[in-house]
């Protein structure tokens, strides 16, 4: 049930230390770069809740509930993870309209395929998975998730270091990134089917057995509209959505903007095409990478975890965050930077791992599918916001995008101090 999220976060992964560097290789200003950032979420914020919704309602007997979207979302995110590096190489040239409308394309269309192909994994832990397990089987997926995060951070790296181009005339993406996620979609592919194919679910019966609900109610349940689930939603839900709403603006801010505030502050350029640049592009990869270590012990230590400490790891980790973003915007030494990623793991696992054990463990198997879709809006929407919300702030800030990565830190800072709110069950 875990094991594919190692492909689909590798992709991902990919896309979120690579998105920016991306667009600003193929010529496009920093102050449009929160352009390229709206799409993503406004498909999780569309797709998931319809996933959620649909899949709620399907049985297809082997393949199960969550399976078969799974089936469907897997090889064609891999196809977009495959496409979308090239887009730079069919000579548009730089900074022309047909070469950012091609990645945009290509980002929104990745963002639609990958989240079919995440949402089963946490859905299907809804549905199988008891309180006191949550904690064990959510760190497993995610360790799974930051063993892909790993090898996508360092594969432009590594590359780089056996021999691959890490620059390309002006305009084109480096073949150290477009061999990253070439590599990457085969990986997606492999994984994802691998969950897909060896995943045995819940039929219905069994289902409402083992959540202790009525199967005709259930089925009464599921056909309710999206506006009864809002009001029926439980309390835990709403409380969470404040968390996400702060956290989100924060960490989005931190993958669109480390990459340019790196260069500016360490290797002393503002120039996409220069070799500096591209070296910071490179080194955020790297900690990315710690990252993810970091957060695979953390989720280890957590795995171990009583169910009842949920909200002091939560809290724990974004307040984590904060320090780690503060850091990494204001150095100019390359290893401090490195150094605060392993404290941006711990966050970066509890915003990806105890809001959905917490929800889960309230929802009482009812319309979980739904649910998840819908809380899923909670990590969207704030990312929408704050990528329209660049526009106005970057020429705000003189273009000093350190000073962005702090603003979203203050945010974070809100989110965690906004945890304590949360009513686990109700």
């Amino acid at each position: 049930m875990t094991f594919g999220f190692f492909g689909v976060n590798m992709a991902f992964s990919l896309q979120g230390a690579n998105m920016s560097r991306i667009a600003q290789t193929l010529g496009a200003d920093p102050n449009q770069l929160g352009f390229f950032f709206v799409s993503p979420p406004l498909m999780g914020m569309v797709v998931q809740p319809i996933l959620g919704r649909m899949s709620d309602k399907t049985w297809m007997g082997r393949f199960g509930r969550r399976m078969p979207y799974l089936l469907i979302g897997t090889p064609l995110a891999a196809i977009v993870t495959f496409l979308l590096p090239f887009s730079g190489s069919f000579g548009f040239g730089y900074g022309s309209l047909a070469a950012l409308i091609y990645m945009a394309t290509a980002v929104c269309l990745m963002d639609v395929f990958s989240n079919i192909a995440m949402a089963p994994f946490r859905m299907v832990l809804g549905d199988t998975v008891n309180d006191k397990q949550k904690n064990f089987a959510f760190a497993c997926q995610q360790i799974f998730a930051y063993a892909g995060g790993i090898l996508a951070a360092l594969l432009p790296y590594v590359l780089t270091q056996l021999g691959v181009p890490n620059t390309a005339e002006k305009g084109v993406v480096p073949q150290s990134v477009i061999w990253s996620f070439m590599i990457s979609a085969v990986l997606l592919v492999i994984s994802g089917l691998f969950t897909a194919l060896r995943t045995k679910e819940y039929d219905p019966e069994t289902y409402a057995r083992y959540h202790g609900v009525d199967l005709r109610a259930k089925a009464e349940a599921e056909n309710v509209g999206t506006l009864t689930l809002f009001k029926n939603a439980p309390r835990a839900f709403w409380e969470l959505s404040v968390v996400q709403f702060f956290s989100w603006i924060g960490i989005m801010y931190t993958w669109t903007y480390a990459t340019g505030a790196m260069a500016k502050n360490i290797w002393g350029t503002t120039d996409p095409t220069s070799a500096g640049y591209q070296d910071a592009g490179n080194w955020y990869s790297v900690m990315t990478a710690v990252l993810s270590i970091s957060a695979l012990i953390f989720g280890i230590l957590y795995s171990r975890s009583d169910a009842g400490h949920r909200k002091r790891w939560y809290a724990f980790g974004l307040f984590c965050d904060v320090v780690a973003i503060v850091a990494v915007a204001t150095t100019q030494n390359k290893w401090v930077a490195l150094a605060a990623f392993v404290l941006y793991g711990f966050g970066n696992f509890a915003i990806n791992t105890m809001p959905f054990a917490i929800l889960t463990s309230s929802l009482k198997g009812k319309n979980v599918g739904s649910y998840l879709g819908l809380f899923n809006i909670a990590v969207c929407l704030p990312q929408i916001i704050g990528s329209v919300a660049g526009f106005f702030l970057v020429p705000a800030f003189g273009g000093n995008l350190s000073y962005m990565m702090l603003f979203g830190a203050v945010f974070i800072l809100i989110g965690a101090v906004s945890v304590y709110t949360v009513r686990e069950g109700r």
